[in-house]
């Protein structure tokens, strides 16, 4: 069994990218594993330990951080941090399996360092930034504060667009996961 690829799917807020992400989970044949991250935060409700998250204590995040064993992480919140463990990627793509990360822009360029030609990096951008406004306020679900504060993120992560291998524009929901689609079944054909 041949060991599998990552790819990483990175985008700003509001771009569908989770959408695509569900839709490509689909797909039997791209053979996709979704990567469980780390959290130093306690579980909430019915979380499960290595469903939802691994959930370490801050101590434990902090060992692993130092010991060099996540291959991105974040403090995300004060004293919340999330991160990718180097063992959660190993464990799927030993497997034959190929992982999808869906992880900040920052994040997915780190993971496109350390793992290089076994890694595809793919930016999913909006059609525009008038697109991206409109569907960032039809959510319902932000204040006007949060809008403003996700288009401004959302501007300095799509300058970091052109450091992926590509990029697709999510203008047709079906469209943008069918070239995705296709973009990771030629990468994974590659030996």
């Amino acid at each position: 069994m041949s060991e599998g690829k990552i790819i990483i799917l990175s985008a700003p807020s509001g771009t569908g990218k989770s959408t695509i992400i569900s839709k490509l989970m689909t797909r039997p044949e791209l053979r996709l594993k979704f990567s469980v991250s780390a959290t130093s935060r306690a579980p909430r409700g019915e979380e499960v330990h290595g469903r939802e998250y691994y959930f370490l204590t801050p101590e434990e995040f902090g060992r692993k951080v130092e010991a060099g064993e996540f291959v991105e992480w974040e403090e995300v919140y004060a004293g919340t941090r999330y991160g990718t463990l180097r063992s959660e990627i190993e464990r799927i793509t030993s497997q034959g399996s190929n992982v999808i990360m869906d992880i900040d822009v920052k994040g997915g360029l780190n993971v496109k360092k350390i793992f290089g030609p076994r890694a595809l990096s793919i930016f999913i951008l909006p059609p525009s930034h008038e697109e991206l406004e409109r569907r960032l306020r039809g959510r319902g679900t932000d204040s006007e504060e949060t809008i403003l504060k996700r288009l401004a993120k959302a501007d300095f992560e799509l300058g970091f667009a052109p450091q992926f291998d590509t990029r697709v524009v999510n203008g047709d929901l079906e469209t943008a996961t069918q070239q995705t689609a296709d973009l990771i079944t030629d990468f994974i054909k590659e030996s």
